[in-house]
């Protein structure tokens, strides 16, 4: 059954969350917005276009389109199967993220060289992080339904969400809503992308959504004593992890339609905190479970 739910999870949540956050935002914003398959159709119609390149195209852009979606679909089976430690999730995370840079700034634009090193600005604040929350979790914490461990775990989890963003190109880090390239991250860098190599960057992006939404709510669910009934027990997480995961985007959505971009020199003191807070609220829950 186990195996099921996971299967299921690995196969429509890659193909919804993106689609759930574009038509929440939507909702929240008094739009009427895209249908929750507007995503799948935006990639099916560019896999049909053939790609716009440089006369001279490098021989990196040929290929970071499918390194791109290589590390994330590894970094998402490692979170919907758990066939490895999840440590292993950030490197092939980074793997995405040199794909996308490194197409960006061999295309030899300013809009994409700009993109890049702000991406890199956010690699570096973010990797640690990630790390760190992972090996937080996955160090056996255990919390209970008392009120301090409860405290602390909603705090680790607030913090985590905010690494999450961060991962994401979400504001307050990016705004995937401008339209002005000066404010560009993520858009930025694929602005000489076209046809099926846009498509299979989106297709990276979308993976990449599922494996951080699914990676929080897991961090969430297996790390608790909360377990008061059989369905609630540790060989019922993977059936909640869909509709948490669902859940999440759903306020992912909500999130990005009220929350506005910050200044850049505002990120790399607002990561640094949230490493301090990851790691200060990991040992504290650590030593409370001791």
């Amino acid at each position: 059954m186990k195996e099921i739910f996971q299967l299921i999870g690995f196969i429509l949540l890659p193909l919804l969350v993106g689609g759930i956050i574009r038509k929440i935002r939507s909702k929240a914003q008094n739009r009427k917005g895209p249908f929750i398959t507007q995503v799948l159709r935006d990639i099916y119609r560019n896999l049909q276009k053939q790609a716009v390149v440089s006369s001279q195209p490098g021989f990196f852009i040929e290929y970071a389109p499918m390194i791109a979606i290589m590390g994330s679909l590894i970094a998402w089976s490692i979170v919907a199967f758990e066939w490895t430690s999840f440590v292993f999730i950030v490197f092939f995370l980074v793997l995405e993220r040199v794909a996308l840079t490194g197409f960006a700034s061999e295309n030899g634009t300013s809009f994409g060289g700009m993109g890049s090193s702000r991406e890199t600005l956010l690699s570096i604040s973010t990797e640690p992080t990630l790390l760190l929350m992972i090996l937080v979790a996955q160090s056996h914490i255990q919390m209970d339904a008392s009120i301090t461990s409860f405290s602390m775990g909603a705090l680790f989890l607030v913090a985590c969400f905010y690494a999450v963003l961060v991962e994401l190109s979400k504001p307050p880090f990016d705004d995937p809503r401008t339209h002005l390239e000066l404010t560009m991250v993520h858009e930025a860098m694929l602005l000489e992308a076209s046809g099926r190599k846009f498509a299979m960057f989106e297709i990276s992006y979308q993976i990449k959504s599922a494996t951080m939404l699914t990676l929080l709510v897991k961090l969430g669910l297996e790390h608790t004593k909360f377990h008061k009934n059989d369905y609630l027990s540790p060989s019922w997480i993977p059936f909640w992890v869909i509709p948490a995961v669902l859940l999440s985007a759903v306020g992912l959505g909500i999130w990005e339609a009220f929350c506005a971009r910050r200044k850049w020199s505002w990120v790399p003191e607002l990561m640094g905190l949230i490493f301090l807070v990851i790691l200060f609220l990991g040992t504290l829950v650590k030593l409370h479970d001791i």
